[in-house]
């Protein structure tokens, strides 16, 4: 059978590669996708959106429960834990149509399949009715990541879970152990503890999410044992004993070794990238740590082939993805491209209280050489956050003393997700401090806590 040619071979339908073959096709490109699973990859089917939703379930859940607060009156508030999944993975189902519209709309070709790549600008597709043979001038490595398994921890689906497990459980944890604490682990550890269940998480750094600012993470860690969580920090779990109704869990914190019960156990200990049966090494690509090296253009340094997303490294955000595939299908059209920082993107977990940030932590700033001015701002001295029963939370702004420059942006409380956007313009668009202060903040909204962040680093908060 004669292979097919195409201007561009995109494998993998994440957030990724399929927002790279759509930016292509805008660009005049004839462009195939290659996907083994979903449209919409790992983040769209089993990730960001269905996770959202589940934690929307709760987060409505949790207010129920303080109707009366609000002058409200709820009788017997309760949950069917069957509804919240389904109402999840319809979501789920709801946006991938939406990619394969989207996909069509662009006249890009679709291939359900296995790709390997035996050659420079050829790949090959197992698909259900047989091998397709492609080949192309570009090819766009958008093959994600999956769970990280250590030996001993490994998900079985049953009592031992990975996030996918995780939203479609099996069945109601009551004493579930969470083991990781950066977004995945407490996006769930979050979610499982406000619909009931006993949640204990364990965290190997010295802090619960430890990519954040210091400050940040300790304000959230408060909120997560208000609301009933255990946290060990510093702590290992070093073996799990499997029995048909409960886990038992060897937990080592503080040199001594101490076994706890659960029914339940969630394993979010990092992911690995998808390089495996690609033919990638013998292509000549760079491996390093299951993650494809590029260059700041996505670059592989073998001609032609371009690795975006999760599979060319940290951060693994798919928004990161996304403005990965833009760049690249820009580069091969010839046009102007402008690499992605990873300092200029922001990160965002949907936990209760949701946390997000952007650019360098106070701690890195310093590392960094520079003097910095710190401005902090609470929720409890801003009204529409009060008037939303939202008073717990804190805004923190990190500014370069001696250029004004916005180097970092820390939040946690509620919404912080969707505020933190307009430090990330201003930190595109290289404002100072001074820009911030000049600018109108509407009122009343949660958005003026952020004005009020940079006023106090210059020492001249208002309502504080």
């Amino acid at each position: 059978m004669a292979a097919k040619n195409f201007d561009l071979i995109v494998i993998g339908a994440g957030p990724g590669g399929y927002v790279a073959a759509i930016r292509a096709a805008q660009l005049g490109m004839n462009v195939v996708v290659v996907e083994r699973e979903n449209l919409g990859g790992i983040c769209l089917n089993w990730g960001c959106i269905p996770t959202k939703a589940m934690l929307r379930s709760s987060e409505v859940f949790h207010l129920m429960h303080r109707a009366k607060e609000f002058g409200l009156s709820v009788e017997k508030v309760s949950y069917d834990l069957d509804a919240v999944v389904k109402r999840s993975r319809g979501v789920a189902k709801q946006m991938e149509g939406g990619v394969k519209h989207l996909l069509k709309k662009n006249k890009v070709t679709v291939i359900m399949g296995e790709a390997t790549i035996p050659a420079k600008g050829k790949v090959s597709v197992k698909t259900e009715a047989g091998t397709e043979e492609l080949t192309a001038k570009n090819i766009v490595l958008a093959t994600g990541a999956r769970a990280r398994n250590l030996p001993g921890l490994e998900a079985d689906g049953a009592r031992v879970w990975s996030y996918r497990h995780a939203l479609v459980p099996p069945h109601m944890p009551k004493k579930l152990l969470v083991i990781g604490s950066g977004a995945i682990g407490i996006e769930f550890a979050s979610f499982y503890n406000t619909l009931g269940a006993e949640t204990t998480v364990v965290e190997v750094m010295d802090r619960v999410l430890p990519v954040e600012d210091a400050e940040i993470s300790a304000f959230a860690k408060k909120q997560f044992v208000k609301q009933g969580m255990v946290i060990m920090e510093k702590a290992t779990v070093k073996q799990l004993d499997r029995a048909k109704d409960k886990v038992t869990a060897h937990i080592e914190s503080g040199g001594k070794v101490e076994t706890r019960e659960f029914d339940t156990v969630i394993s979010a200990v990092g992911i690995v990238g998808n390089t495996e049966g690609l033919g990638l090494e013998a292509l000549g690509v760079t491996i390093d740590r299951t993650h494809v090296v590029t260059d700041e253009y996505c670059r592989t340094g073998v001609e032609g082939l371009y690795a975006i997303g999760d599979i060319a490294g940290a951060p693994w955000l798919a928004h990161k993805a996304s403005h990965e595939g833009v760049m690249v299908a820009e580069l091969i059209a010839g046009k102007h491209a402008h690499p992605v920082k990873p300092e200029s993107i922001a990160g965002c977990t949907y936990c209760h209280p949701q946390v997000a940030s952007v650019g360098y932590t106070e701690a890195k700033a310093k590392e960094l050489g520079y003097t910095v001015k710190v401005g902090k701002f609470p929720f409890i001295g801003n009204g529409k956050a009060v008037a939303l029963g939202e008073p717990e939370g804190l805004i923190k702004t990190v500014f370069d003393a001696k250029t004004g420059e916005l180097l970092g942006a820390h939040m946690v409380g509620a919404e912080v997700t969707e505020l933190i956007q307009g430090y990330v313009i201003g930190r595109q668009l290289e404002t100072t401090e001074e820009d911030l202060m000049n600018t109108v903040f509407p009122h009343p909204t949660l958005s003026e806590m952020m004005h009020e962040s940079v006023l106090d680093a210059y020492d001249r908060v208002i309502h504080m």
